[in-house]
């Protein structure tokens, strides 16, 4: 029996990855945005691939904003881009 990957889509690049080489970026209920490393935070998530041209681009095209729903603090993008590095 095979096991089934669970697939993500990256919401920069829309290209399709399995969970594990995205990193996920939640919204709390309490509207709080934090980096997911377990991939199982309750509330509302996003994923990005994990390169750094990625998340610059995310930065500067506000997306996580929009998906999310929320103003999202610089420090959340030093923070993927540190973890990547």
């Amino acid at each position: 029996m095979i096991k089934k990957i669970p697939m993500r889509t990256c919401v920069v690049t829309k290209e399709k990855f399995p969970k594990r080489e995205l990193v996920r970026v939640v919204r709390t209920n309490e509207g709080k945005v934090m980096v997911d490393l377990t991939g199982k935070a309750n509330g509302h998530g996003a994923y990005l691939k994990k390169d750094i041209s990625v998340i610059n681009k995310a930065k500067s095209s506000k997306i996580l904003n929009q998906k999310l729903e929320v103003n999202v603090p610089d420090e959340i993008y030093d923070e993927l881009i540190e973890m990547v590095k």
